[in-house]
């Protein structure tokens, strides 16, 4: 719930026909301008013309345009005593009639290129009396449908005007502009009901108060929802459908106290309709009941607003619209009249007067309904990581070729080839390319056969395997520095070397496999480093740390063979080759306290604080530098003469990493703890996690009561038993608020880190619900132990 909205239709929701997604526009979106003009035709006879300009690539909805698609444009005159309609209002304009596959029905729909036109020939019988009403509209782009829009306006058909004696026009000013009806017209007296008869009604709102106590209320709204239909819950995710969302517009005489709190029949989990989005909603086997306490402040102060909702059932969704509510809690509590117009209240209910229109129930006329066929989507999330992997891959790959042993390579594998006609050799390169990368494939293949999807994923959070990836990472570390070197049995590459010798499709096969065999004191710590990364990649994640990184280092090989006048351009073997690979040996160090850290916070050793690792990737960023500025010599190291200004310009740059690094020992004062870095977030341990920062403690008397409860992330109270913290949330009445997490989940971190340290969310999470935190890959043993 949000406390105040300067004005009702500030922010639009809008709809898109293609993607069926929902998203808020930080300003109003407005392709189509609307100008009202009165043309005198005869003595007591007058044109009405509506001119529509729309903007360049939107279209708007013929009057006649079938009601089972798109909203038709509609005009609705609300005081027309003193006149009396002649004909039907023609149209013109830049006309398109024919199927539309979006809504799956024949449409007429006007276009930009000229501008839409509506006109109404009217007799005036009493020129005193004012002519009203309003427009609605509907207007679309290639890719989003915009909500139906009232726009309203109002004619003075008085003599003396100026227009009507010269039988000219002129622009007609709006009385306002849109009814607040939101994307449905409300239900006019006098109307027949038959009209009326196929209205679409999902979801109606029924607001009554509660007294509790002095000066305090509870403010209720309850939704009943019809059989097959849902609502959304204020708490879900606004990437998908619109949340359920009170707004108040006037709230100067009470106090919120707390966030509203929500009951009914609810059902959570991935909706197809919105591109999986989580959502949570409501059923109709129960009311849907919003509660809000307020105190009373000044009880002749107003309180008005309005609730924003949408609906959905198994073919479409539509924007309910918006529900307005006001209340007097200067007694014991009572529900008004939205617009005041002093209505009789009855049990706490609204009893209009008759012929009164009922703006608190707007009935669903031309609501925007969206078809659920063309809807769905993929796991977005999955799709990104497996991209991630390869990108990994490929960088690999590429630092790969610019080590000592694969670098030299080239130009000797290269002109081997180049001996040979242009065109075998181009071919024989790529062939030579290709058994790279069936080569690097092949062994990622048999890396997942022989451990299988889940052993690579628990892998990536068990306690021992990550201190032997420590362990593995600090060899090959000292092995880049160059203090020994890390090689295959030489009988393989010898082996290897004498298949190469036999020619054809085979011998180049393996001259491949022996530059990997060769290489592998160089290539081998690149190649580990990217499999344990892909070991949270399921199946197919070593398979794609391997096609690219083979790809990245075939890729000059077979290029080269192509285009042999490039050799002249590659920079010379020498010194600077050995540079890297201590480079890198820096950072597999910086890596392999990643490993440790995974397995000290599944263990709680609290052997590698925030504090102390922070200081580790300082001391390698600075490491780097140093080194390059030539203050630190390997043994491998070629004297240095003098600095290059790329030597300079990297040498900087992790200088400058490493004073950002610093930064991350700044203390957050709405927290109290350390500000996470974007660099870091998820990739160090949680700030929390801390070795000087004075703790923050929980109530005893609550630890007492509830052991598994501490201060998680950014100080929130969280509940590390389920059973503790479901026990505690029914004791104060608040939802519990569960967090499916983990000590090695980087995306949790990013989470804690970016999300929930902002105000009104760490807020919500510390006031409004009871926050349960369960860690997935902690190593503790439970009591009890479940197997579904």
């Amino acid at each position: 719930m949000k406390d105040s909205i300067p004005m009702k239709h500030f922010l639009l929701t809008l709809v898109s026909i293609l993607t069926f997604s929902s998203f808020i526009q930080g300003q109003i979106l407005d392709p189509v301008e609307w100008k009202f003009e009165l043309e005198k035709t005869g003595e007591d006879s007058y044109d009405l013309i509506y001119t529509a300009e729309i903007e360049k690539g939107w279209t708007v909805y013929s009057q006649f345009t079938s009601d089972e698609g798109p909203v038709p444009t509609y005009i609705e005159y609300e005081n027309k005593e003193g006149i009396e309609l002649v004909g039907e209002a023609s149209e013109s304009g830049k006309k398109k009639e024919g199927y539309d596959k979006i809504f799956g029905v024949d449409v007429i729909k006007f276009l930009s290129d000229e501008p839409f036109i509506i006109k109404q020939s009217i007799k005036v019988n009493d020129a005193s009396k004012p002519l009203s009403g309003y427009l609605t509209f509907m207007t679309c782009d290639n890719e989003k449908c915009l909500p139906p829009k009232d726009v309203e306006f109002s004619f003075e058909l008085g003599g003396g005007s100026g227009m009507s004696d010269q039988g000219g026009s002129e622009d007609v000013a709006l009385s306002g502009g849109g009814n607040g009806a939101g994307i449905g017209s409300i239900s006019l007296p006098g109307e027949e009901e038959e009209q009326n008869s196929n209205i679409l009604t999902p979801v109606v709102w029924t607001i009554s108060t509660q007294k509790v106590g002095e000066n305090e209320f509870d403010l209720i709204y309850q939704a009943d929802i019809q059989e097959g239909w849902a609502t959304y819950s204020k708490d879900s995710n606004i990437e998908g459908p619109i949340p359920t969302t009170v707004y108040y517009e006037e709230q100067d005489g009470i106090e919120l106290i707390g966030d509203p709190i929500e009951s009914g029949k609810k059902k959570a989990g991935k909706e197809p309709a919105f591109n999986n989005v989580n959502v949570i909603k409501f059923l109709p086997d129960e009311p849907y009941i919003i509660t809000q306490r307020v105190k009373v402040t000044d009880p002749a102060a107003p309180i008005k607003g309005y609730i924003e909702s949408m609906a959905c059932d198994k073919s479409k969704c539509i924007k309910n619209p918006d529900e307005n509510f006001a209340f007097d809690l200067s007694g014991e509590g009572q529900v008004m009249d939205y617009n005041s117009v002093g209505n009789e209240i009855v049990d706490g209910e609204i009893n209009l007067p008759e012929g009164t229109i009922d703006q608190t129930r707007p009935s669903l006329v031309n609501t925007y309904m969206t078809p659920l066929s063309d809807c769905g989507g993929d796991d977005q999330q999955e799709k990104e990581g497996l991209w991630w992997l390869l990108i990994a891959g490929i960088l690999g790959g590429f630092a790969a070729l610019l080590t000592p042993c694969v670098f030299p390579m080239i130009p000797i594998t290269v002109s081997f080839f180049t001996k040979d006609t242009k065109r075998k050799g181009w071919v024989n390169g790529l062939i030579y390319g290709a058994s790279i990368i069936i080569i690097y494939v092949v062994l990622g293949l048999l890396i997942t056969i022989l451990l299988g999807p889940e052993a690579l994923n628990a892998l990536s959070t068990n306690w021992i395997a990550n201190t032997i990836f420590f362990l593995i990472f600090i060899v090959f570390a000292f092995s880049f520095f160059g203090f020994y070197e890390i090689t295959l049995p030489s009988s393989w590459s010898t082996k290897s070397d004498s298949m190469a010798d036999k020619g054809g499709l085979i011998g180049i096969f393996f001259m491949a496999a022996t530059l990997a065999l060769v290489s592998f004191s160089c290539t081998g710590p690149i190649v580990g480093s990217a499999l344990v990364a892909a070991a949270n990649g399921g199946f197919i994640g070593p398979l794609i740390v391997m096609f690219g990184f083979s790809f990245a280092l075939a890729l000059p090989f077979g290029l080269f063979a192509a285009f042999p006048a490039w050799l002249n351009n590659l920079p010379r073997s020498g010194g600077w080759m050995n540079s890297v690979k201590v480079v890198l040996g820096f950072l597999e160090i910086g890596f392999a306290f990643k490993f440790l850290s995974t397995a000290d916070l599944t263990q709680h050793w609290g052997i590698l604080k925030y504090e102390t690792f922070m200081l580790i990737l300082i001391l390698v960023a600075f490491a780097i530098a140093i080194y390059l500025f030539g203050f630190i010599k390997f043994p491998h190291d070629s004297p240095i003469k003098k600095l290059s200004n790329t030597r300079k310009i990297l040498a900087t740059s992790f200088a400058a990493l490493g004073v950002y690094l610093c930064f991350g020992f700044t203390v957050n004062k709405d927290t109290g703890i350390y500000n996470s870095l974007w660099l870091t977030s998820g990739f160090s341990p949680p700030v929390n996690y801390n070795l000087f920062l004075d703790k923050v403690e929980v109530d005893p008397a609550l630890k007492e009561a509830y052991p598994s409860v501490i201060k998680g992330a950014n100080n929130i109270t969280m509940f590390k038993d389920y059973e503790e913290g479901l026990a505690y949330a029914k004791s104060i009445g608040k939802p519990a608020f569960i967090d499916f997490t983990g000590h090695g989940c980087q995306n949790c971190r990013r989470t804690e880190d970016n999300i929930w340290v902002q105000e009104n969310v760490r807020r919500f999470l510390n006031d409004s619900v009871v926050l349960i935190s369960l860690y997935v890959d902690d190593r503790e043993k439970l009591e009890e132990q479940f197997i579904s």
